[in-house]
């Protein structure tokens, strides 16, 4: 369907630019002719046309009696005859625009020119059409890696996995599959009594020793006395 409707385009488009370049003929004052008080002033008449390159004027009066003189600005306003840019008065004269803008005519009739027998023709500018354009190809989809997003300055970051606190592990519960040995706390053996003699055994039997001696000795002194 788009091929199809550039292809229009490009149709109408040409058709005019043919157009424009061949151009139209307007008949300066209708059927009247270019007179001194035609049916239609010449102002309106020029108003309600549109005037592009390449068209034409067509002149018609009474040679040897009227003619059509192209000026500037100034002679127009003054109606001065004498400085003509061109000068028509076959009787039946075409004039081509060869440009946009303004142009002045008025009649070589000084006295005519004063009474009004004079006209400003305006010329559009030149419109280039546009070249047509081949319909634009949808772009393939590329895929992406999506942009990491980086936090707004200012806010605070969030913690790295490595400062963030270790998280206790539950304590598995008992199972019922435990030994005897892990459900009950093992036994203590009974306390074991010291049966050796105390350290100072033999300090008493010293003692004991040297208090008979002394018995003895004694009373063998008390007897021989």
């Amino acid at each position: 369907m788009a091929p199809q409707m550039y292809t229009c385009l490009s149709l109408v488009l040409f058709a005019s630019f043919t157009c424009s370049s061949y151009g139209y003929q307007f008949s300066v004052g209708g059927r009247d002719g270019w007179v001194l008080n035609p049916s239609e002033s010449y102002s309106h008449w020029a108003q309600r046309l549109r005037f592009q390159v390449n068209d034409t004027l067509l002149f018609k009066y009474k040679k040897g009696v009227e003619s059509v003189l192209e000026v500037n600005k100034d002679d127009f306003d003054n109606c001065n005859t004498s400085n003509p840019k061109v000068k028509l008065e076959d009787g039946n004269s075409i004039f081509k625009f060869d440009r946009s803008g303004p142009f002045y005519f008025i009649t070589a009739n000084k006295s005519n020119c004063d009474k009004g027998q004079k006209i400003i023709i305006v010329v559009l500018a030149v419109r280039t059409p546009p070249s047509a354009k081949t319909p634009p190809h949808a772009p393939t989809p590329t895929a992406h890696a999506p942009a990491s997003s980086s936090p707004p300055k200012g806010s605070p970051l969030p913690p790295s996995p490595a400062a963030r606190p270790p998280v206790n592990a539950p304590t598995p519960a008992p199972t019922t599959g435990n030994t005897p040995e892990d459900t009950h706390p093992p036994s203590r053996s009974p306390p074991h009594h010291s049966f050796a003699a105390p350290a100072f055994t033999s300090s008493v039997v010293l003692v004991s020793t040297v208090s008979l001696v002394l018995s003895v000795a004694l009373g063998g002194f008390i007897v021989s006395s």
